[in-house]
């Protein structure tokens, strides 16, 4: 009789991240970590996950305790030997596996209020720093947390079966734990994987100064040198010759190794191409219990409802409830312009994120200038941040009197808002000039509020007419279009709707759950393990 196939061993598995959601976040990341991380735990797995304890964070609040340690971490500048403080916090659950998450403490994150950029405190505080632009530091805040993790590792005698770095504020380690005397032997069977959630222009984290690129990750010059795009240090390209890189969808891996959109990245998936190094493509999960409007306490919903089984009466209390809200300017933490009539029959548009050229807003604001005349029967409300000059055009559309009750805009970003805000729409808005893999097309979905998208990247995982609308051309003609077309079947076949609806999230829940996609990762961590040199 043969024996049976032993199971295999539950994996060490660290994460090293400028995000995590629930204690710090600026966009996706923030929901691929944890949810990702609690995917493996819930597979058995022992998870750590290390970030930074920004200035906004409250440790004890958020239920982390120091662990007593302390350490200084090499931080040398060009002639100038450095050193930086770190202590961490750690809080740990056990649940299947072992969930750890260390909060790393320096005093160059305590100073920051925000995850990647300057708030306005910060330019009231000093104009240099103005609102929206990127840390001077950034790439001194990455090489601290990615030495820090290691430091913390060699401390604590970890040897990972894999450390996942996260895009390339994480993608120097690789490097780092196979060039640097003082780790690679410690970490000589620790394979590194290295994850490239956003490969835009301004994404990579590249730095100009070579000498302090040197200086500070203590790489040998050949590897500076050796991986420069457009003159600079990129540490997504210096990853790929130590470690595996996944893009967060099989369509944005194509693109960059195969069309003109590799542009937009300053031409990295090309140059990997010429390397001979392979990008695989895992398009992102989702946990849909932490999305799900059947239970609406937690997501701060006036009622339950279930798109799965067709059943909307609750979405529309949860429309009234928000355009009551609206009327009473009931959102204090958010900067609102306009408002929404009660006028629940109205189909309603609805667009939550950034608010940049790469998130197509400027597409969206050319349509909606167009389309607001044309069709006087429709709605829709925005929220986010971003640019400027963007945030300002939309405010000026929301506040034109012609548009009262019918376009509301608002600033910032808070969650049960936002949750409201998915529950109540019927059509979400995301016409991106790019997009990796998209996850508010998921949690869309799962509010029964239908995509409507530009099918680039991630985002052809929604089905044109099945699970959402879509068109190809990026401009402004094309998405009026697809919403005209939405505006159409919405009005004249309202069973097509909820037959969309259910569509939706019944694809979510046969392809995109996290315990459905954690295979691919548990392969790409197989695969680095295979490349380590025999000990």
């Amino acid at each position: 009789m043969a024996k049976k196939k032993a199971a295999p061993a539950p994996r060490n598995i660290w994460m090293i991240a400028r995000e995590y959601e629930g204690l710090a976040g600026a966009g996706g990341v923030k929901d691929v970590v944890r949810q990702l991380s609690e995917a493996l735990v819930r597979a058995g797995h022992r998870v750590s996950v290390a970030l930074p304890l920004y200035g906004f964070m409250d440790p004890e609040r958020l239920g982390f305790a120091s662990l007593g340690l302390a350490f200084e971490v090499a931080m040398n500048y060009v002639g100038e030997e450095r050193r930086e403080l770190v202590r961490v916090f750690a809080k740990t659950t056990v649940d299947h596996g072992e969930l750890t998450i260390y909060l790393l403490d320096a005093q160059r994150y305590l100073e920051k209020k925000s995850v990647y950029t300057y708030t306005a405190e910060d330019e009231a505080l000093n104009p240099f720093h103005a609102q929206g632009s990127g840390h001077y530091d950034y790439f001194a805040m990455n090489i601290l947390l990615q030495k820090a993790a290691l430091a913390l590792m060699l401390r604590r005698g970890e040897k990972p079966d894999v450390i996942h770095c996260h895009d390339g504020h994480a993608a120097t380690l690789a490097a780092m734990i196979r060039e640097t005397e003082g780790y690679r032997h410690f970490f000589s069977q620790t394979p590194a994987v290295v994850t490239v959630h956003n490969a835009g222009t301004g994404y990579h984290q590249e730095v100009g100064d070579l000498p302090f690129a040197e200086a500070i990750t203590g790489l040998p010059r050949r590897v500076i040198d050796d991986n420069l795009l457009e003159g600079s240090f990129d540490p997504l390209l210096a990853a790929a010759c130590y470690a595996p890189l996944n893009a967060v969808s099989e369509n944005y891996a194509r693109e960059l190794r195969e069309t003109d959109a590799d542009a937009l990245t300053g031409m990295l998936g090309h140059r990997l191409l010429a390397r001979g190094i392979a990008l695989a493509g895992i398009t992102n999960g989702i946990n849909p219990a932490d999305f799900n409007p059947e239970n609406p306490k937690p997501l701060g919903l006036p009622a339950a409802f279930s798109p799965r089984r067709r059943d909307f009466a609750g979405k529309r209390r949860c429309r009234a409830h928000l355009a009551k809200r609206l009327r009473q300017h009931d959102f204090a933490a958010l900067r609102q312009t306009g408002e929404l009539s009660a006028d629940l029959d109205q189909p309603l548009f609805t667009m939550i994120g950034r608010l940049t050229t790469q998130k197509g807003v400027d597409k969206l604001l050319g349509a909606l200038e167009t389309l607001l005349p044309l069709d006087q029967n429709f709605q829709v409300v925005i929220l986010g941040t971003g640019s400027r000059d963007l945030e300002g055009a939309l405010t000026a559309l929301a506040s034109q009197e012609r548009h009262h009750g019918r376009v509301c805009v608002l600033q910032g970003y808070e969650a049960k808002s936002a949750n409201l805000i998915y529950a109540a729409g019927d059509f979400f808005l995301i016409p991106s000039q790019y997009e990796p893999c998209g996850l508010t097309d998921y949690i869309a979905q799962l509010f029964g509020n239908l995509p409507v998208v530009h099918h680039v990247g991630g985002l052809v995982k929604v089905k044109d007419g099945v699970t959402g609308f879509a068109y190809r051309d990026h401009n402004s003609a094309a998405l009026m279009g697809t919403m005209q077309k939405a505006l159409r079947v919405f009005r004249t076949r309202p069973e097509k709707i909820l037959d969309m609806r259910q569509a939706a999230v019944q694809h979510i829940y046969e392809h995109y759950t996290w315990d459905a996609v954690l295979h691919k990762y548990l392969a790409l961590y197989d695969k680095a393990r295979k490349t380590l040199p025999a000990p």
